[in-house]
């Protein structure tokens, strides 16, 4: 572990704050909220399925928790899950007096783009710009964000360029904002086999077989991602319509494709985008994790990213923990919302 100072992890942050300008975010959204319970739709999970409108989305999530709860922000991954990674999470911030918000990514779930013409896009600025049109769109001020993968970029993305949004973060394996300058350099061979799926996506033959077989191409990354989870198959099926969003393939297939610089990102973003090749440093109160089971990104002791974290600014290693971490340990994930909360 690393840690800046000691720190006692029963103190919590109070989430307060004022709305932010909306400079250097592009072209103006929209400030209202529509926060509505699907029609007919039985709760399940954590919580009934809502839907909260911005300019480009109509945003499902799930909410729980006190209502005056301290918010917080749970963000999935990919191909996850927000139902299955915060089961448990969820309900055991609730009983810490937190207030529970679980988005469903752009692409995933009931989320549905409000415009035919929006591009599909999935690259790291619009993920982080989602986060705050949601916030906006809920009227929460501050919030804690924490996420893992797709989620976990789009938190680290908000936290470092809207600050005054964010009380804290939890970020699995670290810092996850991409450096699209650096795309073309390799990384070592036994890196490179772990991101086998980006190279797939890069041709139609993988857009192919990603919108042809999305069950089994998801069952053979929760393998390789996380090769000590045990999941069950009624998890598996759980998630299984997450991936009937009729924009999942589009926006997956440009998420991966954008990062590694074969495809323009959408130009609503170009100024987001450029400040995020600066590799902004994240100031707010951060703890990171890395899964000691990763399949994907090896543990490591947090020194390589530790330069962009400025506050302050635990790392932790997780046993027994692959790449959707806080489904396969859930406890070691809401000890580091409740840790990051008390840090000053």
């Amino acid at each position: 572990m690393i840690s800046r100072r000691i720190l006692s992890r029963t103190a919590t942050a109070t989430a307060a704050g004022t709305r932010p300008t909306g400079a250097d975010r592009g072209p103006a959204r929209e400030d209202t909220t529509a926060a509505r319970s699907s029609a007919g739709r039985a709760p399940h999970g954590p919580g009934p399925v809502r839907h909260a409108r911005t300019a480009l989305l109509d945003i499902a999530y799930h909410d729980v928790g006190p209502a005056d709860g301290r918010p917080v922000i749970l963000l999935h991954g990919w191909p996850f899950s927000p139902v299955g990674s915060y089961a448990k999470v969820a309900p055991a911030l609730a009983r810490q007096g937190y207030r529970c918000y679980i988005p469903y990514l752009r692409g995933h779930g009931e989320t549905r783009f409000r415009h035919g013409d929006t591009l599909r896009s999935g690259q790291q600025a619009a993920l982080g710009a989602d986060l705050i049109d949601f916030m906006d769109a809920l009227h929460i001020p501050r919030a804690l964000f924490a996420g893992y993968d797709w989620g976990g970029r789009a938190a680290d993305v908000a936290a470092a360029l809207w600050p005054e949004r964010c009380t804290g973060l939890v970020s699995v394996n670290g810092y996850l904002i991409q450096n699209l300058a650096a795309a073309q350099q390799p990384l070592l061979p036994e890196r490179e086999e772990g991101y086998w799926y980006f190279f797939y996506f890069l041709t139609e033959r993988g857009r192919k077989g990603l919108q042809g077989d999305r069950d089994e191409l998801a069952r053979v990354v929760w393998h390789r991602n996380s090769p000590q989870w045990q999941f069950t198959e009624a998890e598996f099926a759980q998630t299984a319509p997450l991936w009937t969003n009729p924009d999942y393939v589009d926006v997956v297939i440009h998420g991966y494709r954008h990062r590694l610089g074969a495809a323009a990102g959408d130009p609503r973003y170009e100024a987001l985008e450029n400040r995020l090749l600066e590799q902004p440093p994240i100031t707010v109160p951060t703890v990171t994790l890395d899964g000691a089971a990763d399949g994907v990104l090896p543990p490591t002791d947090g020194s390589g990213y530790a330069a962009h974290f400025t506050g302050p600014w635990n790392h932790h290693i997780v046993p027994d923990a692959g790449h959707n971490l806080p489904q396969e340990q859930p406890e070691a994930f809401t000890a580091a919302i409740l840790e990051v909360a008390a840090l000053k």
